[in-house]
């Protein structure tokens, strides 16, 4: 712990960990917020065409089993960026996230019982309204479920985008195996462990808030 402790000692490193820190988050999470209203719009498009249903879930099936590394290398090619661009590893954790999403949504949109529709419908609810204010809401503790699993995922992912040159925690990794020296290696495992564990609360903290019904009935 000596040498973590000398390595921390520095401002410049100390600096130069809270700069990758937030790249860390920034390329973690943004992909995270856009696939939950992708996954919104492509599960409710599952829920109402069972055709759509099959050939989106069997795509996103597909797609979350490309190796991540692959993917960021394929991404510059498929949408004309530099390799180093962020919007690569952005880009490619939407894909994933979204693949993950779709499905436990199309489900809990399903899951909602017929006849709190059905009441919502006889009270002059339109479609749109509806879903935006019976169905979705009834649907986010299975959404939540996923999108906690989807950020972990993401904050574990970004470090592997260090491998082509993007910032972040990962890049601490690289320059530990490279230098062999194992202080930022160390510290690279303990930011990346306590940033899962921040946002993961903080996603519950959320969900409670969008669901205060669910915690009375546990009460």
């Amino acid at each position: 712990m000596g040498d973590v402790a000398r390595y921390l000692s520095d401002a410049g490193t100390r600096a130069a960990l809270l700069e990758r820190l937030l790249d860390h988050v920034y390329l973690s999470l943004a992909p995270l917020v856009v696939s939950v209203v992708l996954a919104i719009v492509l599960g409710l498009l599952c829920h109402r065409f069972r055709a759509v249903n099959a050939a989106l879930i069997g795509l996103s099936n597909v797609v979350y089993t490309i190796p991540s590394l692959a993917l960021f290398a394929i991404i510059p090619a498929l949408i004309g960026t530099r390799v180093l661009d962020p919007v690569n590893v952005i880009t490619a954790l939407t894909l994933y996230t979204t693949a993950l999403l779709v499905r436990p949504v199309a489900e809990a949109l399903g899951a909602v019982p017929a006849h709190v529709i059905a009441a919502a419908t006889a009270m002059g609810f339109r479609p749109w309204r509806r879903f935006l204010t019976v169905e979705l809401p009834l649907a986010v503790p299975v959404l939540a479920a996923g999108v906690r699993v989807g950020s972990v995922s993401n904050i574990s992912l970004v470090s592997v985008g260090a491998l082509i040159g993007t910032g972040g925690l990962g890049t601490l990794f690289t320059d530990g195996f490279q230098q062999r020296y194992l202080a930022p290696i160390i510290v690279g495992i303990v930011l990346t462990l306590l940033l899962a564990l921040v946002v993961d609360l903080l996603l519950v903290l959320l969900r409670n808030r969008l669901t205060p019904w669910v915690l009375v009935g546990k009460a």
